[in-house]
């Protein structure tokens, strides 16, 4: 430690004294680096990390300066007069960051950590009063909100949150331990404090229902229990969960059942719906443009027509297509030489339970921030290996949560994926992370599931994504210790070591064969001690020994001896190995132009990367970068996880990112970076008008050399290549969003909607949106601004938020319209259209599509024309004007039959077998139908083709043809059904509403 004696205080306001004199900190910003440096006691903390806290998503380009100059000024202030370099320094360079050398008596953190761990050890714990005296102690040493006096942006950064958990977990340790003794009343009031904070914690409200009535307060505790339930479901839209639900049997005893909450979906056997408010609509309903939306529940506040009518079909959104959604089983492959950790599987398989199941959460972490050591193929290997216990499926989501590139997977994202994969609509996804949290934890209600929760950075991260219930079992993996996971979740904290002697030996003998372990023994030994039996380390040298057979294994550890190479985030005081040591051989290893990807590919802003992408970067053809792609994997510094599409460990990406810095220049990289961005862009912008060729054109300058787009043939794979590159995208808008390119950010953000609309994606949509939004806004051009006010107010009417879509669609129709956009006017026309009839107001809807027509017809764009005029004919037949109807929609049908538009096609049939059916003419209204029908098959829209379905059915109602009506609408329902969609409820009210007249039975 330090000489001069300096104490901290970060549980509360940020403060330090040097002696017995309270230093000035500075302002919010050097309070908030000195508060980072405190949270992560003693660990370093990076400059990308500190850059996030300081500045978030949109740091300045002078970031890294002003954190050296913060470095400075609190070295000054902590050590004045200390020479550079000389000992008994208090904030330190190593490791890949910054770390401030505090102990438990200088950083009342620390003291708070060493106290909860000894009221937790056996001895103490035992004595239940000396537990709840320390734990009592630890409470006390919080003066307020964990960094208060910086910036609310600040201290929203996981780490701060991450200490509230673990005040949390203290309250409840003393909670338990001063019922145990009888001692409630020594807890209350830091219990309700703490409650008072955390009003939606059920666990430790439920702590709180027994404290009150544990020290004689029942009624006050039967109305917490009742205003819990009401918060509940005002605010989520669910009951209480089992805890809340248990504590409250405790305190009403025979009461139980008396009106203060209703049974748990778990118990009753039902998933609740923690949407708030939604209500499933009349099957059919097609929210806008000349797409159809199978995703069109909306909030019950939107009034939702009954199942004959239907939503319009133009204003300027696209088709939504979900498949047919199976069983998740999202776990990545597992190693095929995984090898060793016999002890630590043997550990992981808990006693079963009085149900056969294991424990519900395992957290599988590696202390001191150890990489390369093997935790997410340990869990990977492990989750296969018990992968049919858990026969509803497995979800697996990288939360990327030490990425090099700082784009941690935040939780909402990875709730909404999960939400996804279990098929839940996108329109029953609540908007706010406690809501979708758990409308997921009920879905997987009564199921079994696994769960991988894999490189999570905190317990904050991971809180979202536990299941509520039994038979479900979350494996999650981190660098850091999830003290807050095992405290409050009873999780099994596994702590993986480097291998041993023994076992890296036998790594090698797996991955090179026993004979040539045998040959050399010693050369082994040496490579093994030189890796410091770091799994990932032994598979680089291994990979490169066995590209050379012939090579013999001295002459390896030779090469891996002489090498010299630096990987400061990963060197660890406690090994004989500079990791970069291993990575810098591996990298000189391949040829220079292997060498060179290698560097560049450390730009990449995505979780992965494909070989297009790859070659932009490098400025290359596709041909030439496959073979190096090839070569680097063969010595392991890149995997291909799928075919076709690569990815880093964070370890090699940590060291790519240090040879690209010290081997390309400035302009060097920047050309890589414009170079890969464009390539997105324009790939983006293709496949965007495959999708949609009606929509607003977008004119963009030819890409640079090297730049090329992907060759898109059709919309099938227009809608594979957006798949795949969906992740990759969005972290292309946010990196181009902070490095200044808001043009490109906002043009790709516009390439993307079709996609979000046709997906469901609305939540990323709206994100995305506002990014290019506030890009436009930026550039201070009103295009750029009218288009980015129309992209968010699409986004934010899928999402049901049509007060403020509204009124960005009005203002930016008067930006069109003093620019004297006839396009940009006529595309924002159609949008007024869909918000016009979200409010039931078809008259409205009629008009500002017939007014979106008449500018179309001005500006000869032909595939807008053609989707308009179908949807100026639906809204007619909506209006009763069938005949008018027809002729607007056989003119639309001849348009797009010119312009290739299948999806538009498969909408005007509809329409216009709309329009025959009332006019009573059903063999016409059969035919279009039909047609509409085929179509809907060959482009693989299963919601579309139920919602067909049910209109033939109607129609085969309407001609006497019961058996027909019945057959459709069965069939509609197989496929509801298989999608998991809401309308099914509404066509088994159909069909048993017209049993009598189907003649059942």
């Amino acid at each position: 430690m330090p000489l001069v004696s300096v104490r901290f205080a970060v549980l509360g306001p940020v403060r330090a004294w040097r002696a017995e004199t309270e230093l000035d900190l500075g302002g919010p910003q050097e309070r908030a680096f000195l508060a980072l440096l405190l949270v992560r006691a003693g660990q370093p903390v990076t400059v990308s990390e500190i850059v996030e806290v300081l500045w978030g998503a949109r740091p300045p380009r002078s970031a890294v300066n002003v954190v050296r100059r913060h470095v400075g000024s609190l070295r000054r202030l902590l050590e004045p007069g200390l020479p550079a370099r000389a000992s008994g320094r208090w904030l330190v360079r190593g490791a890949g960051g910054y770390r401030l050398l505090t102990d438990s008596g200088s950083s009342d953190l620390l003291r708070f950590r060493e106290l909860c761990e000894e009221a937790r050890e056996p001895s103490v714990r035992e004595k239940t009063a000396g537990a709840v005296e320390l734990l009592i102690q630890a409470l006390s040493l919080w003066r307020g909100p964990v960094a208060s006096g910086i910036s609310p942006d600040a201290r929203a950064h996981p780490a701060f949150g991450a200490l509230e958990r673990e005040r949390l977990a203290a309250v409840r340790d003393a909670v338990d331990a001063a019922l145990h003794i009888g001692m409630p009343d020594a807890v209350l009031p830091d219990l309700r404090k703490a409650a008072a904070d955390h009003p939606l914690d059920e666990p430790l409200l439920a702590s709180l229902v027994r404290a009150l009535a544990a020290t004689g307060r029942r009624t006050e505790a039967l109305r917490t229990y009742q205003a819990i339930c009401a918060r509940l479901a005002d605010e989520l839209g669910i009951d209480p969960g089992p805890q809340l639900h248990d504590a409250y049997r405790a305190v009403a005893g025979d009461g139980f059942g008396d009106g203060f909450g209703a049974a748990t979906g778990a118990e009753t056997g039902m998933a609740t719906d923690a949407t708030t408010g939604t209500a499933s609509g009349g099957v059919g309903t097609r929210p806008d443009g000349d797409a159809w939306s199978e995703g069109d529940a909306r909030p019950a506040a939107d009034p939702r027509p009954a199942i004959d009518a239907r939503a319009p079909k133009d204003s300027g959104h696209y088709p939504t297509r979900r498949p047919a959604t199976p069983a998740p089983a999202q776990l990545p492959h597992d190693l095929p030489l995984f090898t060793g950790r016999q002890a630590e599987l043997d550990d992981l398989f808990p006693p079963p339970t009085a149900e056969g199941q294991p424990a519900e959460t395992v957290a599988i972490s590696a202390i001191g921030g150890m990489a390369g050591v093997g935790k997410t193929a340990l869990a990977v290997h492990w989750a296969h290996q018990i992968a049919d216990r858990f026969p509803d499926g497995q979800l697996y989501v990288n939360l990327r949560g030490f990425d090099p590139s700082g784009a941690i997977t935040e939780p909402g994202d990875a709730v909404r994926g999960f939400l996804d994969a279990l098929g839940v609509p996108p329109e029953r996804v609540p908007h706010d992370l406690d809501a979708q949290a758990a409308l997921y934890r009920s879905v997987l209600a009564g199921r079994r599931f696994l769960v991988l929760l894999d490189n999570a950075r905190d317990t904050d991260q991971v809180r979202p994504l536990l299941p509520g219930t039994s038979g479900c079992l979350t494996i999650v993996t981190s660098r850091n210790e999830l003290s807050g996971l095992v405290a409050a979740h009873g999780a099994r904290s596994l702590t993986l070591r480097p291998f041993d002697a023994e076992q890296a030996r036998a790594f090698l003998v797996r991955r090179l064969g026993a004979e040539r372990i045998a040959a050399e023994p010693g050369a082994a030994d040496e490579i093994t001690r030189l890796c410091a039996g770091l799994p990932l380390a032994l598979a680089c040298v291994a990979a490169r020994a066995a590209v050379h057979p012939g090579f013999p294994l001295e002459a390896v550890a030779a090469e891996l001896r002489e090498a010299h190479g630096s990987l400061d985030a990963f060197t660890r005081s406690d090994t004989s190995v500079d990791v970069g040591t291993v990575f810098s051989w591996s990298s000189r290893a391949v040829s220079a132009e292997a060498a060179r990807l290698f560097r560049l590919l450390a730009l990449h802003p995505g979780p992965d990367f494909s070989v297009p992408a790859a070659a932009a970067l490098a400025g290359l053809p596709v041909r030439r970068v496959r073979p190096l792609l090839a070569e680097l994997s063969g010595v392991h510094l890149v995997n291909e996880s799928a075919p076709g599409r690569y990815t880093f460990h964070d370890l090699l990406r940590a060291h790519a990112a240090e040879l690209v810095e010290d081997h390309h220049t400035d302009a060097q990289r920047e050309e890589a970076v414009h170079r890969l961005f464009q390539h997105c862009l324009h790939t983006a912008r293709a496949a965007g008008l495959l999708l949609a060729p009606h929509g607003d054109p977008m004119p963009l300058p030819p890409p640079p050399a090297g730049a090329d787009p992907e060759p898109l043939a059709d919309d099938g794979r227009a809608l594979a290549w957006l798949t795949d590159e969906y992740a990759v995208l969005l972290a292309v808008i946010d990196a181009a969003a902070s490095r200044g390119a808001d043009r490109l950010a906002s043009l790709l953000a516009w390439s993307l909607e079709p996609f979000f609309d046709r997906r469901g994606h609305w939540h990323d949509w709206a994100a995305a949106q506002r990014t290019a939004l506030d890009c436009a806004l930026r550039l201070a051009d009103p295009a750029m601004e009218a288009r980015g006010l129309r992209g968010l107010a699409r986004a934010e009417g899928r999402l049901g938020l049509h007060d403020q879509s509204r009124s960005r669609l009005e203002r930016a129709l008067e930006l069109f319209t003093a620019l004297d956009d006839q396009v940009g006017r006529a595309d924002t026309h159609r949008s007024l259209g869909w918000e016009s009839e979200q409010q039931g107001d078809l008259a409205g809807a009629l008009r500002h599509n017939r007014l979106a027509l008449d500018l179309f017809r001005t500006t000869g764009h032909r595939a807008a024309q053609a989707s308009v005029l179908n949807s100026v004919g639906w809204y007619q037949a909506l209006c009763g004007e069938y005949e008018q109807a027809l002729k607007h929609c056989a003119e639309a049908l001849t348009m797009l039959q010119e312009v290739g538009d299948r999806y538009g096609q498969a909408a005007t049939w509809d329409s216009i077998a709309y329009a025959y059916h009332h006019l009573n003419r059903h063999p016409q209204a059969l035919l279009g139908y039909r047609n509409a029908l085929a179509l809907l098959r060959e482009l693989g829209v299963p919601y579309l083709e139920a919602v067909t379905l049910i209109r033939i059915g109607d129609t085969h109602l309407a001609t006497g043809d019961h058996e027909g009506a019945r057959t459709c609408w069965e069939q509609a329902l197989a496929l509801l059904t298989s999608l998991g969609h809401p309308d099914v409820e509404q066509v088994n009210a159909r069909l048993r509403g017209k049993d009598d007249q189907l003649g059942a039975g």
